[in-house]
């Protein structure tokens, strides 16, 4: 056991205390935490601005720079994205984080474990990660 399910309360395992973790950490804005006004994902800040090319490349190194940044279970190798330009324009955004995996990283321990690709899931402001 590693935590708990911030919506159950139920005990979860490390590497789902670790995808729960990426949900916090991108669905969070920057400066919306009182005690921890640096702390956020950055992605909320890009909402409402014209899908170009250069706005992805931006929304790839934000995100791939949050989780690196706060997350030490995870440093991330690659940031893609998945679905259809037609979902993006609807609100839904799916990415696929290549990410090494190490379990004790946030004890200071950056052995890694194994590789790990997640996709997460971006609609109506929250965010939601799977391993795939």
């Amino acid at each position: 056991m590693s935590g708990f399910d911030r919506v159950t309360m139920l005990p979860i395992d490390n590497l789902t205390h670790t995808l729960q973790s990426v949900e916090v950490i991108l669905s969070t804005g920057i400066g919306s935490r009182v005690m921890r006004r640096q702390f956020g994902g950055g992605v909320a800040e890009l909402l409402g601005r014209a899908v170009k090319p250069s706005l992805m490349a931006i929304v790839q190194q934000v995100i791939g720079t949050a989780i690196d940044l706060w997350e030490p279970r995870l440093h991330v190798r690659r940031v893609s994205f998945s679905g259809s330009a037609d979902a993006v324009r609807r609100g839904t955004v799916g990415i696929v984080i290549e990410a090494d995996y190490r379990p004790r990283g946030h004890l200071g321990d950056f052995t890694i474990e194994r590789n790990l690709s997640f996709s997460v899931r971006f609609a109506g402001g929250s965010a939601s990660a799977s391993v795939i």
